[in-house]
């Protein structure tokens, strides 16, 4: 029980990564507070992992202030505290080559990755650094890393995730706080089969050409899976990830090596 007695909230958590992240967390013993749109869904998820009061679900849109910052205090309405906060949504938006892109995709891009992230750990971070405890965990991803045509917004937007993550840890390295960013590589998820068909079109390609794509760049020669990530936030969240902050860590496989 890793994470017994511990309070979580997670944007995106009721699908893919955050959902499979949520699940890690409460099998290890924390109460998770789930972000997301639907609160249909919301309220199936609840159900589903049958956990009683140690979830909840919060209804928002991430790419509103008012709605992320109340994740934060329903969270501590709730539980009382927030201890890890595991900024997960975000997405590509709309993939155009730079001389394409609008002023209001570039701002979509923002808002939903960038916005998000800081709007969530601002709020949460002065309950965690007044406790002398906290884990932000902020989703970037490989394209955090290095770029891919057509992904120039998205691509901005999770290296700035991690530009933020990396000051953050020197700010609160002393508070008993850390910060990190997850890169992931390509996770078949249910928003990847949805939406990369489109993805794939934008690249130029067949969806399947692009996941082989993608297979093709990885060391391993496969897509990650959700549990592969989750472990990681497991490790970060917990107390032997305490040595660990402003760390932007690859798991994609050996796509990127660093």
């Amino acid at each position: 029980m890793k994470l017994e007695g511990k309070i979580a909230a997670i944007t995106g958590g009721t699908a893919g990564l955050g959902r499979g992240i949520a699940e890690s967390f409460l099998e290890e013993g924390a109460s998770v507070a789930l972000f997301a749109r639907n609160p249909e869904k919301g309220a199936a998820v609840l159900e589903e992992l049958g956990v009683g009061d140690r979830a909840i679900f919060v209804s928002g849109d991430v790419m509103k202030q008012s709605d992320v910052e109340g994740l934060i205090d329903k969270t501590a309405e709730s539980f009382g505290r927030v201890d890890i906060l595991v900024n997960n949504a975000g997405g590509a938006g709309d993939l155009q080559p730079l001389h394409m892109l609008s002023d209001e995709a570039f701002d979509e891009a923002m808002k939903w990755n960038v916005y998000s992230t800081f709007w969530a750990t601002r709020r949460a971070l002065g309950g965690m650094i007044d406790r002398k405890w906290g884990r932000v965990i902020n989703m970037s991803s490989m394209e955090g890393k290095h770029g891919k045509p057509v992904f120039t917004a998205y691509t901005a937007a999770k290296h700035a995730v991690i530009g933020m993550t990396k000051s953050l840890a020197r700010e609160v390295g002393t508070a008993g706080v850390t910060a990190n960013c997850i890169c992931p590589g390509l996770v078949i998820t249910d928003i990847i089969k949805n939406n990369g068909p489109e993805t794939a079109k934008a690249m130029g390609m067949e969806f399947d050409e692009m996941i082989e794509m993608f297979a093709a760049e990885a060391a391993i020669k496969r897509p990650n899976t959700v549990e592969e990530i989750a472990a990681v936030a497991l490790l970060l969240a917990s107390k032997a990830g305490a040595g660990i902050t402003g760390a932007a860590i690859s798991v994609d496989g050996g796509t990127a090596q660093y």
